[in-house]
């Protein structure tokens, strides 16, 4: 079955052009209504193809803001090939500035293959999938930790079985060249990178800041590491920045490196990301502000690593994600 989503741009023309992809959408206050998701296409002859998406979650800003002052800024002389660029992935979503759609309470980055006859999420994931990513060479999900966490700059990337597909992964990880780089095994098959890979599209996952705001440092980081990228596969004919940073290239090996809080109450953390932290170290009490009398329960980081994430707002219960540890690869 084709996606009901409809594009107003012409992927094969040349040029710049800006429009929307048409997702229809009937409901009470309109009968032959469609949701609008923006997309812009800047072409200039043959070339690679990058798929740049943001607001894949809906309060993760500062994609939505680096994919946007880019969609003002670039113009189709400065590069070779075709640069697409999708701000707002999950439209009712970004539009809410909530994780998830408000429509059918949907997290896009959960939902691929999707299905064009699904849910408005699953419809999205689908049309992303099938169409952008098959045409894609090259893709970068823009993400961050959201509303509830916040990151410190970090490129995700998972094994891939061909190895000359493995090794543009690492050269693209390299090329964006923000301070981490996170290692995982291969992804699961519902997310973006997951996608990406059963297209034979290159691509990662960037986390750039958090806390449901935008920083100048992760914006900064985001916008460079965009340009190092387009620049490194000779989609953009110039640029003018220096020499970048090294990447410290970290592993995520399993649930251990997640640690979350047991119960309810007020989180008072010990550490900071970017940290490096030792097993048995506290990373921080859990308080009951209800019954001040309580002891604090104490929260123990149970390896050794580096925090790459930790939870941003003081009330937990249990499930919650309070920090994300990530391995130096010969850990």
């Amino acid at each position: 079955m084709r996606s009901p989503i409809s594009s107003e741009i012409d992927y094969e023309a040349e040029g710049k052009q800006s429009g929307y992809l048409r997702l229809p959408h009937s409901v009470h206050r309109s009968a032959y209504g469609w949701i609008p998701i923006p997309i812009v296409q800047i072409k200039n002859g043959e070339g690679p193809t990058i798929l740049l998406m943001a607001g894949n979650h809906g309060d993760e800003y500062e994609g939505q803001v680096a994919v946007t002052r880019l969609a003002k800024d670039l113009r189709p002389e400065m590069i070779h090939g075709r640069v697409i660029l999708l701000p707002m992935a999950n439209f009712p979503a970004a539009k809410a500035g909530h994780r998830t759609s408000p429509i059918d309470d949907g997290n896009l980055n959960r939902s691929f293959p999707g299905d064009p006859a699904g849910t408005v999420t699953q419809v999205i994931a689908h049309y992303i999938e099938s169409v952008l990513m098959k045409m894609a060479d090259y893709a970068i999900d823009l993400h961050s930790g959201g509303s509830s966490l916040h990151y410190v700059p970090t490129v995700l990337y998972g094994d891939r079985e061909d190895e000359h597909e493995m090794a543009d992964v690492l050269r693209l990880t390299r090329a964006f060249a923000a301070p981490f780089a996170l290692h995982f095994r291969r992804s699961g098959e519902i997310v973006s990178t997951a996608a990406a890979r059963r297209q034979g599209t290159i691509a990662v996952t960037v986390e750039m800041g958090g806390s449901g705001t935008v920083t100048p440092y992760a914006l900064k980081v985001t916008r460079e590491g965009i340009e190092r990228v387009l620049a490194e596969f000779g989609i953009l004919k110039e640029t003018n920045l220096g020499a970048p940073g090294e990447t410290r290239i970290l592993r995520l090996t399993g649930k251990h490196n997640y640690l979350y809080a047991r119960q309810d109450g007020l989180f008072e953390p010990n550490a900071e990301i970017g940290e490096d932290v030792t097993k048995g170290q506290t990373a921080g009490w859990i308080h009951q502000p209800e019954a001040p009398w309580q002891d604090a329960e104490e929260v123990i980081f149970p390896i050794t690593g580096t925090i790459l994430c930790k939870r941003i707002p003081g009330r937990v219960q249990p499930g919650d994600c309070l920090f994300q540890l990530g391995q130096d690869e010969t850990v």
